[in-house]
């Protein structure tokens, strides 16, 4: 019988002929490296934190290193919008679909018929360990204690959303029990050891981590007794403190990746779901909360909050990516980015099919791994009764109003009126994008 087998002369490009032992044997020896290990995934997003409180997007009001640090060894996003209050932005980017586009689900609920396609799921999925710590707010958990479990994290250190404090003295669920003796520890603390620990045990295998942080949110007014002050003083923290700790818990995570030696191939996503807040709580005094205004320098201007405006300030979020192993820092990047695209993104990161995924968004990845812009040519935000569609200078609400952002960020000048060809192909492309999200 022939050798079914026989061996064919291999070309030099493919093969390497050793000699041992002065040529008494030969082995052709096959290139088998391994393909690339899947990235690490560590996605924060803060709490009512806009463009204006980082150094890097030009704040000058607080002490944010670590997180600038994302900025100067990754990409900053400068057009990236999110809902302008933080319910909606968490449930976008745990879907990958529009509030609007699923009938607008009652505050702090999650539909139970999309639980399976959730974010957490998709990367579980994608053979990835999943944790997430924070703030949860797709239930109380009080009332759904195995919630997180169902839309896919493996492990979990939250508070929910109403049960108990977050801050000083905290109420946090672990994996489902209520964590014992957090009398005087610091919420913000603890969940950041929760993660630090999850990334150190799954070293070895792709990870997961998302921190959705209660920082900088200020305490709850609708919790009873009124929450504990910071430990020492007659007073909360302010958001300048709170601002300041947060960069703190960041760079306690960067550190890790760093001393687990995988930031190479740690992706590291810095987002937040909203603005910054108008108003924060101060002290409790006599039976009422008392507050304040939030001000800010940016780029030499004072600003204030913005938090629930379907503006800039309401809106406009950072976005900072660094992945060594991919690209290095200091870039800026023009493209538009909504919370929806989050879900595509991390979906084609855990190797699965977006072609027919039920999202609303576009992943961004190729600009990670190719440096090519985007897909997304139009982004969109809602609020109650109002929506919007923009590209990266035009911005179109529900009710008509029309406005040149790059030329009036501040949207002073209703151009709803001016009837030019260029502006009235602009409108109508914004129009039928915005018809479509509506009546879909």
């Amino acid at each position: 019988m022939k050798n079914l087998f026989r061996l064919r002369r291999p070309r030099f490009s493919y093969w390497v002929l050793v000699f041992i032992l002065g040529g008494a044997a030969t082995y052709w020896i096959i290139d088998t490296r391994l393909p690339e290990r899947p990235p690490n995934i560590l996605l924060i997003m803060a709490d009512d934190i806009g463009i204006d409180t980082l150094g890097s997007y030009g704040g000058r009001s607080y002490h944010t290193p670590h997180i600038d640090s994302l900025s100067a060894e990754g990409m900053r996003f400068t057009h990236c919008y999110s809902m302008p209050v933080c319910y909606t932005s968490r449930l976008t980017l745990m879907s990958g679909q529009y509030p609007v586009k699923l009938g607008y689900p009652k505050w702090g609920s999650y539909p139970k018929e999309i639980e399976a396609e959730s974010i957490g799921n998709i990367m579980k999925n994608g053979g990835y360990a999943t944790a997430v710590a924070g703030k949860w707010q797709m239930t109380r958990l009080d009332r759904d204690v195995k919630h997180p479990k169902r839309l896919g994290f493996d492990e979990w250190c939250l508070f929910g959303w109403k049960e108990g404090y977050r801050y000083y003295n905290p109420l946090v669920y672990v994996n489902g029990d209520i964590m014992p003796n957090t009398k005087g520890k610091y919420g913000p603390e603890i969940y950041t050891d929760f993660l630090t620990n999850f990334m150190t045990k799954n070293k070895d295998r792709p990870f997961f981590a998302y921190y959705p942080m209660a920082l900088a949110h200020d305490v709850s007014d609708d919790i009873e007794p009124c929450p504990p002050f910071r430990p020492g003083t007659d007073r909360y923290d302010t958001f300048e403190e709170m601002v300041n700790e947060m960069d703190v818990q960041v760079g306690r995570l960067l550190k890790t990746l760093e001393q687990l030696g995988i930031e190479e191939n740690t992706i590291v996503i810095f987002t937040s779901d909203n603005g910054t807040n108008k108003n924060y709580i101060h002290t409790f005094e006599k039976g009422r909360y008392i507050r304040r205004p939030v001000k800010s320098i940016l780029n030499g201007k004072e600003v204030l909050g913005g938090k629930g405006n379907l503006t800039n300030d309401g809106t406009n979020v950072p976005l900072l990516i660094r992945w060594p192993r991919k690209f290095s820092g200091g870039t800026s990047k023009n493209d538009l980015v909504d919370f929806s695209d989050f879900y595509p993104t991390l979906r084609e990161l855990a190797g699965q099919s977006i072609e027919d995924n039920p999202t609303d968004g576009f992943s961004f990845l190729q600009r990670l791994t190719r440096n090519k812009p985007g897909f997304r040519e139009v982004a969109y935000s809602d609020h109650l009764d109002r929506r919007w569609v923009r590209t990266q200078r035009w911005k179109l609400y529900g009710q008509g109003s029309f406005y040149d952002m790059e030329n009036d960020p501040l949207e002073k000048q209703n151009m709803t009126s001016i009837d030019q060809p260029a502006i009235r192909k602009v409108k109508a492309k914004l129009h039928d994008y915005l018809n479509g999200i509506s009546n879909e």
